[in-house]
């Protein structure tokens, strides 16, 4: 049967209510109950590590207010062309030597063309060869477009709602969250796996937060990658002085994300750069068991992987064994044996 995207009229699997009625726990309950929840449906200490490469940069036409590759502001980001092959090759195996289990390549498009997207499945093709999971993010999908990443080997397509249905006019206007929605029903009907998540910090209520969550599981099935963005703030951009979202809110984020969507793995994305080493081990407390790794997430920052290393030292965290798949084997496992 194929999977299809559940439409506002439909009754959401969890309600925004009772996703602020986990957000109100008292902290320690929530962290008890949602690494409960994880130990339930993944390896206690395993993490899955990605690397992600903007292949094509900057002069994007979308106006998202976080976005430092937007043409509509003045920012440090310099506009770049496709990367050549030669060069997603070096950044690959540089990544999987560094430990990356997954590639993940970015493209500041709109919606790619038919021949941006033969380039893009050149990438596609060269990095499943090196061993590595392959994902990408490419703005919307048009018809058939989907279908020919997955034949080229793709396992992931990256495509985040971003934020709440209600608050999405706040953050973005030159597309709408349907428009998410109708691309993510493209990438399940192709038999590809989603990485979906959002960002928070963008000055939104905590209310939003729990509607942006709702969104997520509301999508039949829910993504197998959940990456939650804390949002960094760049010059030039509407949301550049934006506040600073408290850290235990954050953390709190990923555990009412662990347990709202048990089988996800739930990635610490943007914004680990200027995370304390303490909040992140919350965070894995919490029930994130995936991270992004290397110097840059396509233009912001990112925490370098020997200090990734000696983190994870000290946590006594380890790779997660094979893939993400290996996770959900696991879970499958564990309810086929209850």
């Amino acid at each position: 049967m194929h999977a299809r995207v559940h439409h506002e009229t439909l009754a959401p699997a969890w309600p925004v209510q009772a996703i602020l009625d986990l957000f109100a726990l008292p902290f320690n309950d929530l962290l008890l109950q949602a690494q409960t929840v994880h130990r339930e449906h993944h390896p206690a200490n395993a993490v899955q590590q990605s690397s992600l490469l903007s292949i094509k940069t900057g002069a994007c036409p979308e106006d998202c207010a976080y976005c430092p590759q937007s043409s509509r502001y003045h920012t440090e980001v310099e506009a770049a062309p496709l990367m050549p092959l030669d060069q997603v090759l070096e950044a690959a195996c540089k990544a999987r030597d560094a430990g990356a289990q997954r590639f993940c390549m970015g493209a500041a498009w709109r919606s790619p063309t038919e021949r941006q997207l033969d380039q893009v499945i050149e990438h596609v093709q060269a990095v499943k060869a090196l061993g590595l999971e392959t994902c990408v993010t490419l703005g919307m999908l048009k018809d058939g477009q989907a279908e020919r990443l997955k034949a080229a080997g793709l396992d992931y397509y990256n495509h985040n709602l971003d934020t709440a249905p209600e608050y999405y006019g706040e953050i973005i206007r030159t597309r709408g969250f349907q428009d998410r929605l109708e691309t993510l029903h493209r990438v399940r009907e192709a038999g590809l796996k989603v990485c979906c998540g959002g960002i928070v910090g963008m000055g939104e209520s905590r209310e939003i937060r729990a509607g942006l969550i709702a969104a997520l599981a509301r999508l039949d099935p829910y993504p197998e990658s959940v990456p939650i963005n804390q949002l960094v703030k760049a010059p030039g951009t509407p949301l550049a002085d934006a506040p600073d979202l408290d850290p235990i809110e954050f953390v709190r984020t990923i555990a009412v994300t662990r347990i709202v969507m048990p089988r996800a793995v739930v990635r610490l994305s943007a914004g680990r750069e200027t995370m304390h080493d303490s909040t992140q081990a919350l965070c894995f407390m919490a029930g994130a068991n995936s991270v992004f790794h290397g110097e840059r997430l396509l233009t912001t920052p990112n925490p370098q992987a020997q200090a990734d290393a000696r983190l994870f030292e000290r946590l006594g965290l380890v790779p997660m064994p094979g893939t993400e798949s290996a996770a959900l084997a696991l879970d499958e496992t564990a309810a086929s044996t209850a």
